[in-house]
């Protein structure tokens, strides 16, 4: 059993607080608004150049599939 002693990160506090500042940023978007906000979060945040690694050999995979 685990105690919560001394801990010096919380990750569900950490979770909850982006919860509240992402919902604050969306809750008067549109569904299309909301798409982007996540789009250019996921783009401009700090995995952003991962995040464009990741997609880009995929993209050229659809490509050469499509065309077979």
């Amino acid at each position: 059993m685990t105690t919560n002693a001394d801990k010096e990160f919380d990750c569900v506090e950490f979770k909850r607080r982006a919860q509240v500042r992402v919902h604050g940023a969306i809750k008067d978007l549109s569904p299309e608004q909301e798409i982007e906000y996540f789009r250019r979060a996921a783009v401009q945040g700090p995995l952003g150049t991962w995040w464009r690694s990741v997609r880009q050999p995929a993209a050229a995979t659809d490509a050469r599939v499509s065309a077979d």
